[in-house]
């Protein structure tokens, strides 16, 4: 990989992007380190698999089968319950406590501090990495795209 094994997610899913790039969003969908094939009828399931697993086989891709799972109406996936009906809430972590320790007061500071400071527009700098702050509520979610400035100073 070009730029070392950080990248090893976005190299992934730029593989997968152009291997899959016709059957993405209606046959499998891909996210980060996976994939899962999704049909309206089981009769559809089968030939929807039967195209995954010659591409597949084209690219002499492998399967981990201990992440396999098959013939299933409803999926945990990325902490998500998936089903014909949509994505919902694991059950078992929705009404879960956080503990909310130092380190979550200080990241909200810090965050608090970013909002309260003026907003600065600057051209991205290919091949220098951005930073993604996200903000998510149970009303609300936020986030913004940053840098590093020559500083070190983000």
């Amino acid at each position: 990989m070009p730029f070392g094994l950080k990248n090893v997610g976005t190299t992934y899913q730029r593989a997968m992007v152009t291997l899959f790039h016709d059957m993405m969003h209606k046959e499998v969908e891909v996210y980060v380190d996976g994939m899962i094939a999704k049909s309206k009828t089981p009769g559809q399931h089968i030939n929807d698999l039967h195209k995954l697993f010659e591409r597949l086989r084209k690219y002499r891709l492998r399967l981990n089968p201990a992440k396999c799972t098959f013939g299933v109406g409803t999926g945990n996936l990325l902490g998500f319950i998936v089903n014909e009906k949509g994505i919902g809430l694991d059950p078992d972590k929705k009404n879960q406590e956080m503990e909310w320790n130092q380190e979550c007061q200080e990241a909200f500071e810090k965050v608090k501090q970013y909002l309260e400071s003026p907003l600065i527009l600057i051209p991205t700098v290919p091949f220098k990495p951005l930073i993604l702050y996200l903000t998510v509520l149970k009303e609300s979610m936020g986030g913004i795209l940053g840098k590093r400035d020559d500083s070190g100073k983000e």
